[in-house]
């Protein structure tokens, strides 16, 4: 199992940005592939981006295609999510989660980091 630490979360204004990070630690770090999610209250946690282990290949929830990048950096061991042109939409609690080779679902959580952005 990973341990996961999330950063960078705060206040900011709509069309503004952030970036997320997220630290994790064990040495097995690049074997993981992994995402963001993100829960509004009274909604249910939703995707919002993936990256594989090399960092090849990298996904996209439909509403935030175009405004968020998601990186790695294994030397590091640490994921970020660079959020542009923010919305009122975005915010949310923001969480990182790492899935091991040949596993379905993301098995390791962070805190979370909270995103808030005003009109």
């Amino acid at each position: 199992q990973v341990q996961l630490v999330e950063s960078g979360g705060g206040l900011v204004q709509a069309g503004g940005s952030l970036r997320l990070s997220c630290a994790a630690s064990g040495r097995t770090f690049s074997s993981y592939a992994m995402g963001w999610f993100r829960q509004a209250p009274g909604k249910e946690r939703e995707f919002v981006a993936a990256i594989s282990w090399s960092g090849d290949s990298t996904y996209y929830a439909d509403s935030v295609k175009g405004r968020f990048t998601i990186s790695r950096d294994n030397a590091k061991g640490t994921v970020y999510l660079q959020m542009n042109s923010l919305k009122p939409g975005d915010t949310a609690l923001y969480y990182c989660a790492s899935k091991s080779m040949g596993a379905v679902d993301f098995g390791s959580w962070g805190q979370g980091t909270q995103v808030t952005v005003s009109s």
